[in-house]
């Protein structure tokens, strides 16, 4: 079960890990909390996930040095 679970946080950007350890609270709360508020906001939270995961993944290739001007 832990397995599947790192599978699918991995799949899913890792968001709600990575705002959850750098928040200091577990990552499951910030789930929840991004659950509660898209279904109270229609999904606006949403965008901020998204936005997230750009920016993580943005920051991945830059940390391994691979920038897209030097191919």
């Amino acid at each position: 079960m832990e397995r599947m679970k790192h599978l699918l946080e991995r799949s899913l950007f890792g968001v709600c890990s990575y705002l959850g350890q750098k928040m200091g609270i577990a990552s499951t709360r910030v789930r929840l909390y991004f659950i509660y508020l898209s279904f109270g906001t229609l999904g606006s939270p949403l965008i901020f996930y998204l936005f997230i995961a750009f920016w993580l993944n943005v920051k991945k290739y830059i940390r391994k040095k691979n920038l897209i001007w030097e191919r």
